[in-house]
């Protein structure tokens, strides 16, 4: 694995701070995977469509959108 070095406003690392039983790396390395699968299907209208509605809707949706 490679590491990667991120900066982030203070306000929100004092917020994280307060939770310290977040695996922020986890979160973040969820997000970057999110947003390369959608960079991935935006040749494809279809999938394009479906992981907007998940994002907008939240994870439950993902259900509704198997491939």
């Amino acid at each position: 694995m490679v590491n990667m070095t991120l900066a982030i406003p203070k306000e929100v690392h004092e917020k994280m701070k307060a939770h310290k039983e977040i695996k922020w790396t986890e979160v973040a390395r969820e997000a970057i995977q999110k947003k390369l699968t959608i960079l991935e299907t935006e040749k494809d209208p279809l999938r394009l469509y479906a992981y907007k509605r998940w994002a907008e809707e939240g994870e439950d949706a993902h259900e509704l959108f198997k491939f």
